[in-house]
């Protein structure tokens, strides 16, 4: 199956890093924190087999390039720049995590999306855990302005993933920590992404009504409540809307159980 690496060039001139691979119309894997394009690559392989699939690393992340200050709208460039060149003008995308919001954020401002489907966006809508900490962005990026990457990895897992400490204290010293430490910076960017839809108040679903296209929303139901609960949130925001419950499944779904999912939902009589 051809696969090539490659680069785009965004609106700000950063430099994309992105991997495509198969035929058919055009699917954008848009990951979340921590996520380089490797990331996707067995559920990217799986895909391809009906669609043209375009993986990537978001900027700051692995061979793609970066800017001196941060802001959303320029990682909504990078996407469209994805589309307009290697997607052909138009493509579906699949959002993971935090990176489902960047994906429903692009969709709401106008990118050519014809079809989004998102697995897990990482809201807290209730009680049900912690909300994050109101400096937790700015904490973010004072450690890794001091390059305390390690730290910054670390305060991630407690405060947004809601890992024990003994457990992070554990995960330091296996060999993917290095890998994460390597883009602990771009930790502020979901952040930001994210905005206020971690603070256990009900979604801003304002924010999106722009979004008419179809709209596919996964969630597992073994994993952190607030999940399932903020995916039924978002899912009652219109009726081009739908809720997919994948039955013993969590955060880190199984791309052999995912794959069939999207393949059905971005082979619709409405994908183009």
């Amino acid at each position: 199956m051809s696969r090539t690496v490659d680069k785009v060039v965004s609106a700000d001139g950063t430099a994309i890093a992105f991997e495509k691979q198969g035929t058919g119309p055009a699917v954008v894997l848009v990951g979340g924190a921590l996520m380089t394009r490797g990331a996707s690559a067995e559920l990217a392989a799986l895909l391809a087999e009906r669609f043209t699939v375009i993986t990537y690393d978001r900027r700051g992340r692995g061979d793609s390039g970066d800017a001196p200050a941060y802001e959303v709208r320029r990682e909504i460039e990078d996407i469209d720049a994805l589309i307009e060149g290697p997607g052909g003008g138009s493509a579906m995308l699949f959002g993971m995590s935090s990176g489902a919001v960047l994906a429903l954020e692009a969709t709401a401002r106008g990118s050519a999306v014809p079809r989004l489907a998102l697995y897990e966006p990482p809201f807290i809508t209730d009680g049900s855990r912690s909300p994050l900490p109101a400096d937790y962005v700015a904490h973010l990026t004072e450690l890794t302005g001091r390059q305390a990457y390690g730290d910054a990895v670390a305060y991630f897992m407690t405060a947004a993933v809601g890992v024990p400490g003994e457990v992070v204290a554990g995960m330091r010293q296996a060999p993917f920590w290095a890998d994460m430490e390597a883009v602990a910076h771009t930790l502020s960017y979901d952040g930001r992404i994210m905005g206020d839809t971690m603070s256990g108040r009900p979604l801003p679903v304002e924010r999106w009504a722009s979004v008419t296209v179809p709209v596919l929303v996964g969630s597992g139901d073994l994993g952190d409540p607030h999940m399932l609960t903020g995916a039924r949130e978002l899912a009652a925001t219109g009726d081009n809307f739908t809720l997919r419950v994948f039955p013993g499944e969590e955060h880190n779904i199984a791309a052999q159980t995912l794959a069939p999912a999207l393949a059905d939902f971005f082979g619709g009589e409405q994908a183009r």
